[in-house]
């Protein structure tokens, strides 16, 4: 049978946490682009957050459609879900499906822990999707490998990751709890990776170029990297409905920016999972409104101290964490918009009016800055960020650091704030004429064009997606699947 005529049917497995089901979604229009018959497996209510998106792709002829599984997953209706939900609810289900619906391959988020071996149990080819980039997993790898970190007397002493081909210095506190105690902590996500038939990777070669073969020959990995995925959004109406509903009048926004000079506004946002303390927001108000800088300021769920939540719950005052007057002060000078809960970030971040974008390095928000061609101020918090960090601002010199320390689990108490001060001094470095910001902002766009290219045709990303393509076509004609 010749390869041009075989079909290739692939299932899409997303975690419910909007930094994950995001791009994954993204991911499935992607290769259902290239004319892989794509299905997305999800829960009735989580299916709603993308359903606008894969109707807009069924109307223009791409093959992709939405499989909802007979099961709910508690708590989680929106996409603030954080990584350890258990969704094993979906475990039965999931195994029906499979066992009536065989694909040829299925892609699966590496927090669906459970789904490896009901997949392997059934014989079909898993491919994991870990939703970060090259760089991240080879600093990660490189210092379980080779750094005893168990034995280090400071947790601020910083130390340099061996082995990698650019100095990358952490210190014990910016590391993930995991990685800290590993004789505690067994690499579940490892073994599930390694038993995988091969990781699609959501970057681009030119992004990080010696940390993609570093990935697939020193750690010895088959890695199809194929984004930046969230370029496939190309109308307003996709860039608007990616994950929920903004809570802002987008039009308003925009008219908004339009009003203000190319590159004076600087875009403030931690993505969907972060609930930062009143005292830290404080802090922000205080350093932006310092800065003399204009900025658009995405404030989520906010997070409740244990010994305050009942009463914060019960009010929930605007001044425990923002400056007093300090929201009337933006309106009168037309200097800032606080956005409260959701905005449509690739549209903002597109704006010729946005400069700078102060991140918490979530992959899903660095990508997306490059891809913006804006420089970026990191602060990051939680995950694998502090090594985002390090590739935004050591390696590919687009960034500067706000100077945040402390690694912080999901749901844990804040250990440290970061102050107006250091926040003023970033904003101010980033969005100021100076030469180092003009070389900054001339090494992004370098990059953001690179990544464009990347998913068009003969890119190396479109290449990759193809040739993925073409190795489950061949799989299936020799009867591997």
């Amino acid at each position: 049978m010749a390869l041009e005529i075989v079909s290739v049917k692939m299932f899409f497995f997303p975690f419910v946490g909007g930094g994950h089901q995001i791009p994954m979604i993204d991911t499935a229009r992607v290769f259902a682009s290239h004319g892989a018959t794509s299905t997305i497996i999800a829960t009735p209510s989580h299916a709603l957050n993308f359903q606008k998106l894969v109707t807009r792709d069924q109307n223009s002829g791409i093959p992709i459609t939405i499989h909802t599984l007979p099961a709910e997953i508690p708590d989680t209706t929106d996409v603030t879900a954080g990584p350890f939900i258990d969704t094993t609810v979906l475990l039965q289900p999931l195994k029906t499906f499979l066992l009536s619906h065989p694909p040829d391959c299925i892609v699966i988020d590496m927090f669906h822990r459970w789904a490896g071996d009901v997949v392997d149990e059934l014989q079909i080819p898993r491919i994991v999707f870990t939703g970060n980039g090259c760089f991240p997993r080879c600093v990660q790898e490189n210092i379980r490998k080779y750094v005893d970190v168990e034995s280090m007397s400071s947790d601020y002493e910083p130390f340099v990751v061996p082995n990698l081909p650019h100095k990358v210095e952490l210190t014990k506190s910016q590391l993930p709890i995991f990685a800290r105690n590993p004789s505690k902590f067994p690499d579940i996500m490892k073994k599930f990776e390694d038993k995988s038939f091969a990781t699609i990777i959501n970057s681009f070669y030119e992004l990080e170029p010696e940390y993609a073969d570093y990935t697939r020959k020193e750690l010895g990995k088959k890695a199809w990297i194929v984004g930046p995925v969230s370029l496939c959004n190309r109308s307003v109406e996709d860039k608007t409905q990616r994950g929920k509903s903004s809570t802002i009048d987008e039009q308003g926004c925009l008219k908004w920016l339009n009003s203000k000079e190319p590159h004076s506004v600087i875009y403030v946002s931690f993505g969907s999972l972060v609930r930062l303390p009143p005292k830290q927001l404080m802090e922000i108000a205080y350093g932006l409104e310092a800065s003399g800088k204009s900025f658009v300021w995405v404030v989520g769920k906010i997070r409740k101290s244990e010994k305050n939540k009942e009463e914060e719950e019960e009010d929930d005052d605007e001044e425990r964490w923002l400056p007093e007057g300090f929201e009337e002060r933006m309106k009168e000078s037309n200097r800032g918009m606080i956005v409260r809960g959701w905005a449509p970030q690739l549209l903002i971040l597109e704006h010729g009016a946005i400069g700078g974008f102060v991140t918490h390095c979530g992959w899903n928000s660095t990508l997306e800055g490059v891809c913006a061609g804006v420089p970026m101020v990191t602060w990051p918090l939680t995950a694998e960020q502090f090594s985002n960090e390090k590739l935004v601002t050591d390696v590919l010199r687009i960034g500067v650091q706000v100077g945040s320390r402390e690694w912080l689990r999901f749901g844990e108490e804040w250990k440290e704030v970061v102050g107006r001060e250091k926040v003023e001094i970033a904003v101010k470095k980033l969005m100021e004429e100076s030469e180092e910001a003009a070389e900054m902002r001339v090494r992004v766009k370098k990059i953001a064009e690179c990544g464009r290219r990347a998913v068009e045709q003969g890119g190396t990303s479109y290449q990759d997606v193809d040739a993925l393509i073409r190795e489950l076509k061949q799989r299936k004609v020799n009867g591997h699947v």
